[in-house]
């Protein structure tokens, strides 16, 4: 039985990543390590929880003594690392607290691994999962509605360039994570995802966020004047993605994955008001005119976009899941858990 750690997995991509694990390699034994701060919720995983191959370890990555503990007492052969503070605007009232998880997070990771494996690396692999963000802004001029995805879309050897806090350390685990692999040989793989979105994701994030003021009748606030891009991808097919990089990708190699679903934020914000009006069966409109322009945030990045046509050569993926269709999906779930907002 191969063992695995996921970390991060009772947070909103870590509990679909252990869900989908858990249900489909039931050969494999399921360690989710999480902390359980603000953002991470066992009630994700209530419907796997007593399942024979999972087992919840409550810990912190930044405790490094008690991760050497936990890949000692598992025998972890395998890591996924989710684990990590994820929101720019917290990040820029809390920069020490992401510095802190995302760099040190993962460096104690890392290194728990590497003596833990110690040259042994015949069946092992160390998953870092980051963002786009690392990758800085691209004009706006550019994003034009071109499938799969706009021209000048990140690709694998795009220089970083990050604007935020957050992507700044998410940059510097990036970094970390493939200096282990050239200084000590440890096993790695490295994804950069975009926007995800769908079921129980934490409230503070876009869609969620807005789709809960919308219920609520509140305002709805857009950054500055609505028109930063951003690529989204729906959750499940993060997870398909994760699942085939994990097994079939290239040591040492870095993918790509987005949603092909660039989109202005006030576009987003307007279908998902056009999606509560009719789900509740509330008059056409009527979540349009809560709409509020709100002061930009600071570095506030225009465009992303992903080109994922490395993941897609090389292990055939493509996201299943088209925008309108996963949008619906994630405002009905909501609308349906109203408690999850």
């Amino acid at each position: 039985m191969k063992t695995l750690l996921i970390t991060g997995g009772a947070g909103f991509i870590g509990s679909h990543v252990v869900r989908h694990f858990v249900r489909q390699y039931p050969e494999y034994r399921i360690i989710n390590l999480d902390s359980l701060t603000y953002a991470g919720n066992l009630e994700n995983l209530a419907d796997v929880a007593s399942d024979s191959n999972y087992c919840f370890e409550q810990a912190d990555i930044r405790d490094f003594d008690h991760l050497c503990a936990i890949f000692q007492q598992h025998g972890i052969e395998g890591v996924i690392h989710l684990a990590a503070e994820s929101h720019v605007d917290r990040s820029i009232l809390e920069p020490f607290l992401f510095a802190q998880t995302n760099i040190m997070g993962t460096l104690n990771l890392l290194e728990a691994a590497r003596r833990a494996w110690c040259g042994n690396w015949q069946g092992r692999l160390f998953y870092h999962i980051s963002t786009d963000e690392v990758y800085g802004s691209l004009p706006l001029e550019r994003a034009r509605a071109e499938a799969p995805y706009g021209p000048g879309a990140f690709r694998e050897d795009t220089p970083y360039a990050p604007h935020s806090p957050y992507s700044a350390s998410k940059a510097g685990a990036d970094h970390l994570v493939r200096a282990y692999h050239d200084t000590y040989g440890l096993p790695v793989v490295v994804s950069n995802c975009s926007n995800n979105y769908g079921p129980c994701q934490y409230p503070e994030k876009l869609i969620p966020q807005t789709i809960s003021k919308l219920l609520h009748g509140q305002p709805v606030p857009v950054y500055g004047d609505g028109m930063n891009v951003r690529d989204w991808l729906y959750v499940q097919d993060h997870v398909e993605a994760i699942d085939l990089v994990f097994h079939r990708g290239r040591v040492g190699e870095t993918y790509n994955i987005g949603g092909f679903g660039e989109c202005p934020n006030i576009t987003l914000v307007r279908k998902i008001a056009a999606l509560t009006d009719v789900l509740l069966g509330r008059p056409g409109g009527t979540g349009e005119k809560l709409i509020t322009y709100v002061k930009d945030r600071p570095g506030h990045d225009l465009r992303y976009a992903i080109d994922s046509a490395k993941i897609g050569s090389e292990l055939g993926w493509r996201p299943r899941t088209g925008f309108e269709k996963g949008l619906e999906s994630t405002v009905r779930w909501f609308l349906e858990h109203p408690e999850r907002l």
